[in-house]
């Protein structure tokens, strides 16, 4: 089986977990990043908090066992097909350690080129394209 981690803005955490479920179904094991409870952490220690979990999600994308990333890119503040700072470091990162890289919906803009030169497989919505992608 194929490990694929899930990249996207935390405020998509819950469609994470759903395409979790159904990447899951299509045979392979999804990696979702860890939640946040900001709630439980103190403002002094937000920083490192940020930087332990996204070290620890960029580890899980650079693992040996990671075939490709999946990147959730929704709607977020009025902007379509939102990529973030942080996904946008984990797809680079995806691209430098050789991994497929799938975007769920239509290209982010402001990234375009980038996504682009660095292969990024659109899928305009349709995850069930993966399957159909993925070199095995």
């Amino acid at each position: 089986m194929k490990n694929i981690v899930l990249c996207g803005s935390m405020t998509f955490i819950d469609k994470m977990k759903g395409f979790s479920t159904i990447l899951s179904e299509m045979g392979f094991v999804p990696i979702i990043p860890e939640e946040d409870r900001w709630s439980e952490i103190r403002d002094e220690d937000i920083t490192e908090h940020k930087r332990k979990v996204s070290r620890d999600h960029f580890n899980k994308i650079a693992d040996k066992n990671t075939h490709a990333i999946f990147v959730i890119n929704e709607s977020k503040n009025g902007k379509d097909n939102y990529i973030g700072a942080n996904t946008f470091a984990e797809i680079a990162l995806a691209f430098y350690f050789g991994k497929d890289i799938y975007i769920l919906n239509d290209i982010y803009q402001p990234y375009k080129d980038e996504l682009m030169a660095w292969g990024s497989q659109i899928l305009n919505g349709n995850i069930k394209e993966v399957v159909k992608l993925v070199r095995f």
